[in-house]
């Protein structure tokens, strides 16, 4: 009997829970739960317009950054905020995007901020397109009441952090290109990496023909091969907070329990003068 249930599950399309050791961070395209979520839409407008997700939200996670890098990403700040997009504590929250930097960019700022359940869409918009899913062109809007956030600290670090962090041998690790940590290709006034850093492009983490995040097994050979233990206290970081997003998720989805986003990244310790670096140019 439960055999013949089973299969039942099976040949109905649905599919088991991936094996992830945190795995309640991304949902698939096709899950039934979807229309449960607040759906947050992050590319621009004008493809908004063009067709999203229906029940969608577009959310201009513009404001959002340059909140953080200003440091003034505060309870009263995502208290504002976040009600315009209809985020509230009691709801979970997913974002997409056509580019997975913008959605983990989104996903963790909105972690900054001490919403409890945000995910990522896997495979973005591109996957939700080609399962040929409903569509729609109106506008969504949808308001919360307004909830007083408590940020959560341990999400960011900053220069100083970083600094104090190398003494004590945390793990950085760095997302960028392999010119750019080698410093062969500079983005600032000084190129390379941060002392000790380890590298694992962000690209890495994804299947390149969907865009979705590598299946459990090869994340976690992948983490390992790297030498990155998820044990320890870990921050990423690439150039603008982007890229360091999408390995701070990958990261927290194979497991790690500590990683902080780095988000001035290499915009600011390239270009500051008190800052040490290593470079392997030829």
């Amino acid at each position: 009997m439960m055999t013949t249930l089973l299969l039942a599950v099976h040949f109905a399309g649905a599919e088991p829970p991936a094996n992830y050791p945190a795995p309640n961070m991304l949902i698939e395209v096709n899950d039934p739960k979807l229309k449960d979520f607040r759906v947050l839409d992050t590319r621009a407008k004008a493809k908004y317009e063009v067709g999203h997700v229906p029940g969608a939200v577009r959310a201009d996670a513009g404001p959002w950054a340059k909140a953080v890098l200003a440091n003034k990403a505060d309870t009263e700040f995502w208290k504002a905020e976040l009600v315009k997009v209809g985020v509230a504590p009691t709801k979970p929250v997913v974002v997409y995007s056509d580019d997975v930097r913008d959605s983990a960019r989104a996903w963790w700022m909105l972690k900054l901020a001490g919403v409890p359940d945000a995910r990522i869409l896997n495979g973005g918009w591109k996957a939700y397109t080609a399962a040929k899913l409903p569509e729609e062109k109106a506008e969504t809007v949808a308001t919360a009441e307004p909830h007083n956030w408590k940020p959560d600290p341990n999400r960011l670090a900053d220069k100083k952090h970083v600094l104090d962090q190398l003494k004590g041998g945390s793990t950085c690790v760095d997302a960028r290109t392999k010119e750019e940590f080698t410093g062969e290709k500079a983005l600032a006034k000084k190129g390379g990496h941060v002392p000790g850093a380890t590298h694992l492009e962000w690209v890495e983490l994804l299947d390149p023909k969907t865009d979705k995040f590598l299946p459990p097994k090869d994340l976690i050979k992948l983490v390992k091969d790297r030498n990155i233990d998820l044990d320890k206290p870990a921050v990423t970081y690439c150039q603008g907070g982007g890229r360091a997003a999408v390995l701070a998720f990958g990261l927290e989805l194979a497991g790690a329990k500590n990683v902080r986003n780095y988000y001035p990244s290499w915009g600011e310790w390239g270009n500051s003068d008190d800052t040490p670096i290593e470079s392997k140019k030829k």
